[in-house]
Formats: structure tokens, sequence, C-alpha cells
């Protein structure tokens, strides 16, 4: 049995012509161990889902199960089993890094030794305990992050629940978070994670949903989704244009590089550094073949000339509409 899952979910808002179905019959699940990714546009349901899986919101119909009890009927047993990182975060005035974590451990019951332990692995674990006295409002935006999660963290629960951790962070803090959550991974917990940066999901995630306009599109492994946005791909026929990129290496530079690739008719963001390139071209055959032969017809020293496989941003753009509510 999943240790979490969503049956049937529906969410509207409003009634009568007004009435705005923001989350329609979803359904997915995922296990204690694994990262599922929750993917969509803005406003396509994701932070309603999240929401009442925490336990803020109520379902209009269906459920959500964390560890067998339902987040509607048994919803103070299942917040001692989860915590919620919202995708907005300041923390209080005038209180320190320490004093912010330790507040939520007393809010969920933790006394004595048991609390201080807490506290202090958890500032540990997200490397915390080196600005302990440091008030929580100066942070940075990678440490107020790393923050965020400690306090999810206190009560140690089974399941994560993140909505946009990465949100406005720099590269070395998305790393760095990333990380965090691989260890929280292997500890055994479940963590379901929404963001917009389709490639580090990609790397991250087990197993993947996407929503669009409150509605699945699709959920499964990162391969099966790519697998099925290929299917629908070659049903669409050959007239289907889902861009690909391709990589190009020549053997020495060449001064008109970038020129020859840009002239090329459906070759578009062409980035060029030394002799080396990438560009986006049609995905079939034929359009990289006909960029290939433009290139050797030129006289250009190609080297390599690789399409990088579907990854799940091309499974997002091919399952999705762009559609908002």
């Amino acid at each position: 049995m999943p240790l979490v899952e969503v049956r049937h979910l529906h969410r509207h808002f409003g009634w009568g012509p007004q009435r705005v179905d923001a989350v329609v019959d979803v359904s997915f699940a995922f296990e204690s161990g694994s990262i599922m990714g929750f993917i969509g546009p803005n406003g396509a349901g994701k932070s309603t889902t999240m929401r009442v899986l925490a336990t803020l919101d109520l379902p209009n119909a269906g459920d959500c199960l964390v560890d067998g009890l339902s987040t509607v009927d048994d919803a103070d047993r299942v917040r001692r089993t989860i915590g919620f990182m919202p995708d907005h975060f300041e923390p209080f005035p005038d209180a320190t890094v320490a004093e912010y974590v330790d507040f939520f451990g007393r809010a969920y019951g933790l006394t004595g030794a048991a609390r201080s332990r807490a506290v202090d692995s958890v500032m540990g674990f997200c490397q915390l305990d080196g600005i302990a006295s440091k008030p929580a409002t100066s942070l940075s935006k990678g440490m107020k992050q790393r923050l965020s999660l400690a306090r999810c963290l206190v009560h140690d629960p089974k399941v994560l629940i993140l909505d946009e951790p990465s949100a406005g962070l720099d590269p070395r803090a998305r790393i760095e978070f990333r990380d965090l959550l691989r260890a929280l991974a292997r500890q055994g917990k479940a963590v379901l994670i929404s963001s917009h940066i389709l490639a580090e999901l990609e790397e991250l995630c087990t197993s993947v949903a996407i929503i669009e306009r409150g509605r699945l599109v699709a959920a499964g492994t990162v391969a099966q989704v790519r697998g099925a946005a290929m299917a629908a791909r070659e049903s669409a026929g050959p007239d289907d244009t889902l861009p690909a990129t391709i990589e190009i290496a020549l053997s020495a530079e060449h001064p008109r590089f970038r020129e020859i690739l840009a002239e090329r008719p459906g070759v578009t963001d062409v980035q060029v550094s030394g002799r080396f390139a990438t560009l986006s071209a049609g995905g079939g055959d034929s359009d990289h073949a006909a960029v290939l032969k433009t290139l050797v017809e030129a006289g250009l020293p190609v080297a390599r000339f690789a399409a990088r496989g579907r990854n799940l941003e091309d499974a997002f753009l091919h399952l999705t509409k762009g559609q908002v509510q």
C-alpha cells in the first residue's frame, strides 16, 4: 500500500457561473523513500491539491490518505506525520534561527531533552547550527529555505509536501537543497515537490504527476511520462514539430559557424561557444539530417552531431496545451 494516496480529488471555488474547478478527479500515489514531482502551469491546481493533502483545505469530493489515515476524517493525526513547506515563507520577527525551530518543536508537543535533540538534529542536518543565534529575518533566500525545511522536519514526519522550494534560489543553493532532499528520501521519507524547474525535477524525482486546468494529464515514473509523450507525438503524425535540442562540435573553429546555423530555416535558440554549439530544431530525423547537411555542404569540420534525448521538459510541452483557468 502506498504511503500517500490522492483519490479522485475534487475542489472547486464559488458557485454557478462564477464557479472555478481548481482540481477535477485527480488521483496519484507515491511510496516511502520516493520523491514525486508535481508539475503544471501556474493556476493548474498544484497548490490547491497540496493544501488539501496538508489538511489546510477540504475537498468537495474525494480524499487523501497518508499512512492509511484520511486527511478529512483524521486531520489531527495526519498533521503529525506530514511536514508542509508553502511557496511563501517569512520567519517571525525578533526570533533567532534556533528560537524559530524550537517554537515549532513546542507546537508539535516535543518537550525537554527530546525537543532539544530534535532541534539540534534538524539544525545540523539543514546546516543551520553555525547561525543559530542569527535573526531569522536577516537570512538570505537560500538559508530561509533551509530554515523552512528545518521547521517541517522538527517532528520527524514521514511525508514532506514542498511547494516551489527552489523558487528564487541561486544555482549553488538549488544544488545544496536538492542534496538535502535526496538524503531525506534515503532516510525513507516520501516527498512531494512542485517546481517549474523541470530539468531539476527530472534529475531528482523517481516519479512525476502533470496537472493542467485541474486535471491530471500524466503520472508515473519519469521514463513512463516521457514514453507517454512520445506515444502521443507519434500518433499525431509527421506534422508534429515538437522541437529537439541538437549539440554540435567541430574539430576546429569556423568563422561562420553561428551565421550558417542561424540562417538555417526552422533552427532557433542558437548558442555558439568556440567550436561548440547547441540549437533547437524540429524533432524528426529529417529535420536533424537537414541541419547536418547544411553544415557539411558549407565545409564545416563536424566532429560530433547529436540530438539530445527527449526529456521531461519536452514531455511537459507535448502533454500540456498551455491553458490556464
